[in-house]
Formats: C-alpha cells, structure tokens, sequence
C-alpha cells in the first residue's frame, strides 16, 4: 500500500490514493496505520478517490471529480476535516489532478479550495458553506476548568465551543480524555476551549471525536471563530479572525453572505510505502487490492 503523509498546522493525516475505489479500508487498517507506536502515526486517513468510484460520492460525480473519504484515528467515519481538506487538495495539486481551484466531494456536501497569487506560500483556502446553529446549549467540562456553558454548532462537523478565561487556564487543562458534555451532540462532538488574545484574535485547544487531543481542527477553528463572533454581535461581517493553535495558525472569514472560509498552511513529508503482510497481521484482515 503507497501513502502520503501530510499535515495542516501539525493535525496529521495519511493521504491513500485509491482512485478506482479498490481498496476496502476498515476500521482496524485505520487504527493500525494511525498508530502511533506501532503503525505510521496520524490523526487521521485521507483516501482519494474518484467520486464516480465510490458508493458515498457517486451522488456528487456531476459536480465534483473527487471524494475525501475521511476516517478518525479510531476508524470510525467523520463528516468532513478543514484541515485534512487542504492537504487533500494539495495531493491532487501535486499530482496535476486539479488546477489552482478545485472542489473536493465530502460525506457533507462540496467543498471548493483554491490557492492565490501572493498567498502565503504553502497556504490554502477552503468554503465550508455556512454554520449551523444549535438548540442546544451544553455545559462542557476538563479539569481543573468548572463545568462551562458552551455553543453547539455544526460547520459541517458537530462542534461546542467553550470560553476560558485566560491562557493559563487553556494550557493547564487536561485533554487527555474527552471532556464532559452535557447534555452531549447526537453524533457526539469536537469540543474547542478558547481564550481572546486580542480583537478577532483566538487562542485554542480541542478534543476530537474519535482522535483525542489534536495540534488543530480546521472545523474547530471555523467553529471558534463563529461562535466567538456571535457571542460578540458582529457575525458574518467578512472581517478576518486569526486563531492560534498548538499547530500553527490559521485565518477565518464569516464572509456576509453567510458561508465561512479557513486559510491555513497544507504541507505533504513523505511518500510510504507499507508491507502489505505487516498490516492484514496488524489489522487482524485481508485489505483487497491493497498494491
């Protein structure tokens, strides 16, 4: 099996070509390369492949060419990733499947990507469409942080933002398990907690579903910012908001007509290439058409 390894401010993922749509990829495969320890170490697997090919992006091959197939480090399925989303799009660009814009077919829909003239070198900018707001208002908790009330939103991914009130109180909290939320989202939830550094200027730290802390969340970062501007009154106004990460940094816009872009760095390592005898043993299955 070839790979590529990529990541968008530190959130890693292994990109797997599979354009015909041969490669059946189970949950065990996905935690046995996601490993840290013992298999390549990612947040998550990017498989590409052409929508036309696959059962969940067939509805969208008239529109867009390519699927993200995304799967969580536990394997199980997610919606959409920001920032697995830029290294997607910075794949297909390196292997001239697509220009300077792009579109990628996602389990939520079509997100479209570009790349522009006197952009930061490395940077990508994706439109997620427009946030969702919630019914439902969680409290969330991580020590030594008091349960706090959050804002539940979806962008596409089930996201609750939690205020801090200082970054000391950011950096001391202990991600190591997943935060408690009552009452928890359907499908389960990334939580974010988020300080101001200063105007339209975030800092944060998340738990992922199905991953654990990670060093980013585009979606996270996305749903940071909306809250944040939300609480504040000002809503999609179109101005820039700038979100630190343990990973890097990245920009949002709540553009006026409602839709939100991310722009953030897209970077690709290595290519890899796995014995295939080492993941059927690792994965405890046969992974067909896995050459």
């Amino acid at each position: 099996m070839r790979l590529v390894k990529g990541h968008g401010t530190e959130n890693d993922f292994l990109v797997l070509p599979d354009l015909d749509g041969e490669i059946d990829l189970s949950p065990a495969a996905v935690r046995a390369l996601c490993d840290r320890h013992a298999g390549l170490g990612a947040d998550g697997v990017l498989r590409v492949v052409r929508a036309a090919n696959d059962p969940e992006g067939k509805p969208l091959a008239d529109e867009c060419e390519f699927f993200m197939d995304y799967r969580n480090a536990d394997g199980s399925v997610a919606e959409m990733c920001g920032n697995g989303m830029r290294v997607f799009y910075r794949y297909l660009q390196r292997e001239s499947l697509v220009g300077q814009d792009a579109a990628g077919a996602t389990r939520r829909g079509i997100v479209c990507v570009r790349t522009e003239e006197g952009q930061v070198e490395g940077n990508v900018t994706l439109a997620l469409g427009s946030p969702r707001g919630l019914a439902a208002r969680p409290g969330a908790t991580a020590a030594p942080l008091a349960p706090t009330g959050g804002v539940a939103l979806e962008i596409p991914n089930p996201h609750v933002v939690v205020p801090v009130p200082d970054t000391d109180t950011l950096v001391a909290l202990d991600l190591s398990r997943p935060p408690v939320v009552e009452p928890p989202l359907p499908t389960g939830q990334n939580v974010e907690f988020v300080v101001r550094l200063g105007e339209r200027h975030l800092r944060m730290r998340v738990h992922e579903r199905g991953v654990g802390e990670t060093r980013s969340c585009g979606t996270g970062i996305c749903a940071a910012a909306v809250a944040v501007a939300h609480t504040d009154g000002v809503g999609a106004d179109g101005s820039t908001w700038t979100v630190d990460v343990p990973g890097g940094r990245c920009q949002v816009v709540w553009r006026p007509d409602g839709a939100v872009e991310l722009t953030g760095p897209a970077v690709l390592l290595a290519d890899i290439e796995v014995d295939d005898a080492w993941l059927r043993q690792a994965a405890g299955s046969d992974l067909s058409a896995a050459g």
